[in-house]
């Protein structure tokens, strides 16, 4: 049987929710070229892909952040996966933005939590961990102790590892980068060059392919 990060690879490279184009990069809206585009919002439309990821998200939460109290979904990309989660372990939900709403109350949490509460947050892909850490703090300002953070897919940039680290939040994801690469290859949606030049990326995204 298929490791659990290969499959769920397998699975986002078959819906398009990741795209791999090493010789045709995408530019991101922070200008990097990038090699690789993902958009997990395409696995809602995808019940199957969708159900996997509900179950694994769930699992990981049971597994190590059972004395969670209220799952929080990160605004927006993961909303949607962290009611489903909440919905599958019978847990409050509340969704963090990154930044206020600029009319009505102005809340960065959606829902009903309380100071002193355990929280996990629900994250659908980690690349820097700004936006993921922003939320995290959201949580914090209300009162509540984050006991971590369960997110679909990670790029695994040590940026963000050690982003993670100073924060003091445990990230534990279904997939990642290394294993995608695998996964990728291992199905032929990918060739050997293509395969080092998406880990070249990972090394220095911010400055790869500036003469693409």
């Amino acid at each position: 049987m298929k490791e659990v990060d290969k499959l769920l690879a397998e699975k986002l490279l078959k819906i398009s929710a990741i795209k791999l184009q090493p010789s045709n990069p995408f530019t991101w809206a922070s200008g990097w070229k990038s090699p690789i585009y993902t958009d997990n919002r395409r696995t809602l439309s995808y019940p199957d892909v969708r159900g996997f990821i509900k179950e694994q998200l769930s699992r990981i939460v049971s597994e190590n952040f059972g004395n969670a109290e209220v799952v929080a979904g990160v605004a927006t990309g993961a909303i949607a996966q962290g009611a489903l989660v909440a919905d599958t372990l019978n847990l409050p939900f509340a969704y963090a933005r990154s930044a206020p709403k600029d009319h009505g109350l102005g809340n960065l949490i959606e829902g009903d939590i309380k100071p002193g509460q355990k929280v996990v947050i629900i994250e659908d892909l980690v690349s820097t961990g700004k936006s993921s850490l922003q939320a995290v703090r959201a949580v914090r300002d209300a009162g509540c102790e984050v006991v971590g953070m369960v997110a679909i897919f990670s790029y695994e940039f040590p940026v963000a590892v050690e982003a993670f680290k100073e924060a003091g939040v445990e990230l534990v994801t279904i997939s990642n980068y290394s294993s995608l690469i695998e996964a990728a290859a291992a199905i032929n949606y990918i060739n050997e060059k293509d395969v080092e030049t998406l880990r070249q990326w990972r090394e220095n995204p911010s400055k790869w392919g500036q003469d693409c």
